[in-house]
């Protein structure tokens, strides 16, 4: 299998691709994002990182910081994390409030709005905001081997003028005592998490541990791999919103999406992908990463349900 080749003939592939989607507005910041962009990053288990089109170029990771908070969070307080938050597909959009009034403030999954927004409030851990971004800074530059990583502060100011779904999320928790910081420090947390700005390729390497069992490729273990596996399976089951079992029955692989049009993927024993590409088809994940997602499962065989094949 030619790997650079068909990295190669998938960005050819996006240039050609007409409907780019459309980029996410109601963010202000995210607004103003040129959506002619496209880039991909593919880190191997085997040390190779393969590379195409605006693969260098930063971008606001906004939800798929809700793997490396889920992380942090199980490291701190391990299963009981799933007394507040469940483990579910919602089937309704990433920032719906239908579902809480009915199971009294526990949020379905924590890559919904409000299952991360309870994650926020186990990392806040009754310090401050700024303590528990400057946590999750830490690990993000630690799993990607980069200390360049960095918050977009002008996109974090935007999602707090703006972010009232997601107040009125955390206030409504808070109302049944499953939010237990004052909200503005959760919500701050929160905000700047989301807005941790990152290249393909430095999220392609930050993803690698969930590649590998658990383990960092400099050695040592960031989680256990029984908690690797979990992740990963949550990643499947609810990484895009609604469309979840689409990008499953589509692509096959663990995946998170973000609003910002980037999304990680993982091929356990195999790859740490990353594809970005502002413009959201309608469930607000990025269209041409899912259609880049797509190509790359069917021309390399990756897939969770497949049976392994040779890599050479």
């Amino acid at each position: 299998m030619d790997l650079p080749a068909i990295i190669a003939d998938i960005v050819a592939q996006a240039a050609t691709w007409e409907d780019r989607g459309t980029v996410a507005s109601y963010i202000p910041e995210l607004a103003k994002v040129d959506p002619g962009q496209f880039g991909i990053a593919v880190a191997t288990a085997d040390g190779r990182l393969i590379e195409g089109g605006d693969s260098a170029t930063g971008f606001s990771i906004q939800s798929i910081s809700k793997v490396f908070a889920l992380t942090l969070a199980l490291g701190k307080v391990g299963d009981q994390l799933w007394q507040r938050v469940g483990r579910e597909p919602s089937g309704n959009a990433f920032n719906s409030i239908v579902q809480l009034e009915h199971e009294q403030g526990i949020p379905r999954n924590p890559f919904i709005n409000a299952g991360a927004v309870v994650v926020a409030d186990v990392n806040l851990g009754g310090h401050q905001p700024r303590v528990a971004i400057g946590e999750m800074l830490r690990f993000v530059r630690y799993l990607a081997g980069d200390d360049g990583i960095a918050i977009n502060e002008t996109v974090a100011a935007s999602e707090t003028a703006t972010g009232f779904r997601n107040m009125a999320l955390a206030h409504y928790m808070r109302a049944f005592g499953n939010i237990r910081h004052p909200v503005d420090l959760v919500l701050g947390t929160y905000f700047h998490q989301c807005a941790i700005e990152m290249s393909c390729r430095q999220l392609a390497l930050a993803g690698r541990y969930l590649m590998l069992d658990g383990r960092h490729p400099e050695g040592g273990r960031v989680v256990s791999s029984s908690r690797a596996k979990r992740i990963n399976a949550l990643m499947l089951t609810c990484g895009h919103y609604d469309a979840s079992g689409d990008f499953a029955f589509r692509v096959g692989i663990p995946g998170k999406s973000g609003v910002g049009g980037g999304i990680l993927a993982i091929v356990p024993g195999r790859a740490s992908i990353a594809v970005w590409s502002p413009g959201l088809n309608e469930n607000g994940n990025s269209q041409l990463g899912t259609l880049a997602l797509e190509e790359l499962a069917r021309r390399t065989g990756w897939s969770v349900f497949s049976p392994p094949q040779d890599p050479s």
